[in-house]
């Protein structure tokens, strides 16, 4: 095989690839359901955690409370719910997660509950370089059907280099000793939120009726 036949099946093969990659764009969400209800007051339950992060629970769950609120909704007191919670004997999120939406809503009086699963949270470190992520998805269900309203995904990462070889040694290892004195990912799960509960189509959240934008997504 020659050179020029080589090129055309490489030009061949990127063209499919960017074609699939073309085609493969997350479908519009349909807000039917979402509008039919009208949530006005929302529960954030405890999320799930699929790292290896025991901080990864109460970091996401201190951060999702504001933009929500910022959406328009109420959002149900994370004190209150804790200690009711609590008191119920329910200690984990995996327990809390299995509570049927009518139970939530006749307990704390909800229109709708926020379920998260935190999948990334925490640095990775490598020989020239320092990565934090965090990573979650989410869905909204309506407590009085069961029914989900909407779901999406969010995530943030910060990378951490230097411009040459000692330089990205040295950023590294600066890097992990910050982020081991302090929760990085703590920072930087208030972005992760903020990406998971935008608002607006075609997949964000549609506004709460405390917003002046309500009703006009």
């Amino acid at each position: 095989m020659n050179i020029r036949t080589s090129f055309r099946i490489l030009a061949s093969a990127s063209l499919m690839l960017v074609l699939s990659a073309c085609g493969s764009s997350e479908p519009k969400i349909d807000y039917t359901a979402f509008r039919d209800a009208k949530p006005r007051s929302v529960l954030i339950l405890p999320p799930v955690n699929q790292t290896t992060d025991i901080s990864a629970t109460p970091g996401m769950l201190s951060q999702m409370g504001h933009p929500l609120a910022e959406a328009g909704y109420y959002v149900i007191p994370a004190a209150v719910e804790s200690e009711t919670f609590r008191q119920n004997g329910l200690d984990t999120p995996n327990d809390i997660i299995q509570v049927p939406a009518a139970k939530l809503r006749q307990i704390f009086g909800a229109d709708a509950a926020l379920y998260t699963t935190v999948t990334q949270y925490g640095s990775h470190y490598h020989v020239v370089d320092s990565t934090v992520s965090v990573a979650a998805s989410a869905k909204l269900v309506d407590l009085r059907t069961g029914s989900v309203l909407w779901s999406g995904t969010g995530s943030a990462v910060q990378q951490s280099s230097g411009g040459n070889l000692l330089g990205m040694l040295v950023s590294a290892a600066v890097s992990q000793v910050a982020n081991s004195l302090s929760d990085a990912s703590y920072g930087l799960a208030a972005q992760a939120s903020r990406n998971l509960l935008a608002v607006g189509p075609p997949n964000g959240l549609l506004y709460g009726p405390r917003s002046p934008k309500y009703g006009t997504d």
